[in-house]
């Protein structure tokens, strides 16, 4: 997978990388099967939970070995 930015579909995280799960639900994103999760982006569900962005951004690519 390549670098996760705010623009990147959870969806298509998740399909590439089902072991990045874990932090989205750590910080209430529980509903990844929905429909929603499908289409939407990293920055749209983090303005919805209310999550810092480029922190979560963060986390989601160094579980994934990426480098900034």
């Amino acid at each position: 997978m390549t670098t996760i930015t705010k623009d990147t579909v959870i969806g298509d995280i998740l399909n590439e990388a089902p072991e990045t799960a874990p932090i989205f639900t750590s910080i209430g994103m529980h509903c990844l099967g929905c429909a929603m999760s499908s289409g939407e982006t990293v920055g749209e569900a983090c303005e919805v939970h209310g999550v810092e962005a480029d922190e979560f951004i963060a986390a989601l690519n160094e579980r994934l070995g990426v480098k900034a």
